[in-house]
């Protein structure tokens, strides 16, 4: 497949020039309901099939084949990234409003590692065709797990990151709008937020681990591998708001998924056997997922929308108007009043002893008697 220059600066410009749209229509936080969620995600989707539909017409019916199979794996992958998002949102308690500032930031990191994922994983193939067997048995394995773990959810409490995040971290127990720093007497702390920020990114780098090598099993094209995985993502957050609520009707999905990767790696495994045509991939992996779909919706008909439940109340709070008040912007230098703040903490507290003035008075008197 010969790609020229500009088609990738195209795409690129492409994908820069609707963050941009994104993140202006959402420059002000607010709670993004089921009903702007759709749309938003009818223009996602709209975009990247519009886009399949370019690759077919340009490069042949092959082509826009594997571009189609790879989009459909990456975007039935991402609704397991979405359900661990809300198990994340709902822990940590984060206001409906800021989640969206959080999955931003979340998908464009996203979209920087997948890129540097891929072009290792081009260079891997190329260099060592076997390492495909490599992608295959690992695929196998996980599907295997998330068959024997479908019922298991993260625990986000007991996470080893976040564990890691609090103790190298300082952070307070409030949540200042849409701010992840906030500076506070003159130090600079972590808000809530960019621990949930965290938290975000890597699950979305565990989740590429095996959507990648999923994708390289269905074409072994670098650039329809990328935009494939970029338009996919492109609208996950929308997903998000779209299907969050949903999380407890997709009882079959996680097994639908596994299935996926299962069938993914035995493709790659029979490559020098029987090469599985593209049409027919794609058409397995689209029933696979359809049945897990309509199974799960038909054995929890009558259930209606509600968010994610924790166990424990999140340990998490808002930060009142003048907590947020005292708080500083982060790039500046501290206030005269939040150094004074800072010196009379660690300054002896008054009814200790004698003021200099005092004693300043107690020696004059002394001299002139």
């Amino acid at each position: 497949m010969d790609v020229p220059l500009w088609l990738w600066l195209a795409v690129l410009g492409v994908i820069l020039a609707m963050l941009a749209i994104d993140l202006f229509a959402h420059r002000k936080a607010h709670v993004i309901g089921p009903r702007e969620a759709a749309v938003w995600s009818i223009i996602w989707v709209s975009l990247g099939v519009a886009f399949g539909g370019y690759i077919w017409w340009e490069y042949g019916a092959e082509l826009g084949q594997q571009y189609y199979a790879g989009y459909l794996i990456e975007k039935s992958l991402a609704v397991d990234n979405v359900f661990v998002w809300a198990i994340i949102f709902a822990f940590f308690g984060v206001p409906r409003e800021l989640q969206h500032r959080v999955l931003f930031l979340g998908v464009i990191g996203a979209l920087v590692f997948r890129a540097i994922f891929i072009a290792l994983g081009a260079v891997l193939i190329d260099q060592f065709s076997w390492i495909l067997y490599v992608f295959a048995a690992f695929l196998l394995y996980t599907g295997y797990v998330m068959i024997r773990k479908r019922n298991e959810h993260m625990d986000v409490e007991n996470s080893r990151i976040l564990k890691l995040l609090r103790r190298v971290v300082p952070m307070t127990d409030a949540y200042h709008g849409q701010k992840f720093l906030i500076r506070n007497a003159g130090v600079i702390v972590a808000t809530p937020l960019l621990a949930v920020l965290v938290l975000v990114e890597v699950t979305d780098i565990i989740f590429a681990v095996d959507s990648i090598p999923a994708i390289f099993g269905v074409t072994s094209e670098p650039f329809i591998v990328f935009t494939a995985n970029a338009f996919a993502i492109l609208g996950l957050r929308a997903m998000y708001f779209l299907l969050a609520d949903l999380m407890h009707r997709f009882i079959y999905l996680k097994l639908g998924l596994a299935f996926v990767l299962i069938w993914v790696s035995i493709k790659m495994l029979l490559l020098d056997v029987y090469k599985i045509p593209t049409s027919v991939s794609l058409g397995v992996v689209a029933l696979i997922i359809t049945v897990s779909i309509v199974t799960s919706l038909r054995a929890t008909r009558g259930e209606g929308r509600h968010a994610v439940e924790v166990e424990n109340a999140p340990p998490f709070r808002i930060a009142t108007e003048a907590e947020q008040a005292e708080a500083e912007p982060v790039w500046r230098r501290p206030s005269r009043r939040a150094a004074v703040i800072a010196d009379s903490s660690s300054s002896p507290v008054q009814g200790d002893g004698p003021s200099d003035q005092d004693a300043a008075t107690e020696r004059s008197s002394r001299a002139g008697s």
